[in-house]
């Protein structure tokens, strides 16, 4: 288990996301590259896409590069440090995100994962935390960057303390006032951990190169049976980051 440090941890609780570098070891990363060269070979993005094209893997084994990404690198031990003592449940979903240039689009807003649709027992999709491995770089804006609106987990987490957890499935696209966006920035082996009310959305990209991120949907273990505590308490989960900013929502 890796910790954070004090400063890391204050930037989570207060905009929501943390980016943590160099995280992945080179060989990970090219043994994931090789594997989606492979998925873009077997099915690949029509002639004419341009932006976003995702390849959704499940049912992932521990000898799978991309999962390997999460498991044989410190990323593991790093997001668990978060939420220490809890742990985490290992995923079994990968999701490959590519951003196809030229793409000249700018989100008009964001968006929360797992309410469009949710699960089949109708329980909203949430999870602990988003983990994204950058296989490319994105030094700069507008190379496919992820946007994310700062500080919009707690927002989000106020506006479910008023209107009880259930409104979650009415907030998909949430349309309260938020902070201006901005766009994540890192290098090919860095590591993004965001809240999972955190509203985001994928950008533009007039980089010239096809941007690669694999995220995975990350739960600690006791996430399901308490997800109503949750999404109205965004700290209830983070004993680490409590620890240094208080526990007040």
């Amino acid at each position: 288990m890796i910790p954070l440090s004090d400063d890391q941890l204050r930037a989570f609780a207060e905009r929501g996301y943390v980016v943590i570098g160099n995280v992945i070891q080179r060989e990970l990363i090219s043994a994931a590259m090789l594997h989606i060269d492979g998925l873009i070979e077997q099915e690949p993005p029509p002639p004419d896409r341009r932006g976003f094209h995702f390849y959704w893997q499940n049912a992932l084994t521990p000898s799978d590069p991309l999962r390997s990404l999460l498991t044989d690198s410190p990323a593991w031990g790093i997001a668990e440090a978060l939420i220490n003592p809890l742990e985490l449940t290992l995923p079994q979903q990968a999701q490959v995100s590519l951003n196809i240039p030229p793409w000249r689009h700018r989100p008009g807003g964001p968006h929360l994962d797992g309410l469009t649709p949710p699960e089949p027992s109708g329980r909203p999709g949430t999870f602990t935390m988003l983990a994204g491995v950058f296989l490319t770089d994105q030094r700069s804006p507008d190379m496919g960057n992820l946007w994310v609106w700062p500080g919009s987990h707690r927002i989000t987490a106020a506006y479910l303390r008023r209107h009880g957890p259930d409104a979650l499935l009415e907030i998909a696209h949430p349309q309260f006032a938020l902070a201006q966006p901005e766009q994540i920035v890192g290098n090919a082996g860095d590591l993004l951990l965001a809240h999972y009310l955190l509203g985001h959305n994928m950008g533009g990209n007039l980089s010239g190169l096809v941007r690669r991120v694999v995220y995975f949907r990350l739960q600690s273990q006791a996430h399901a049976s308490r997800w109503r505590d949750c999404v109205q308490d965004p700290l209830l989960e983070f004993a680490p980051v409590q620890a240094v900013v208080g526990s007040t929502p």
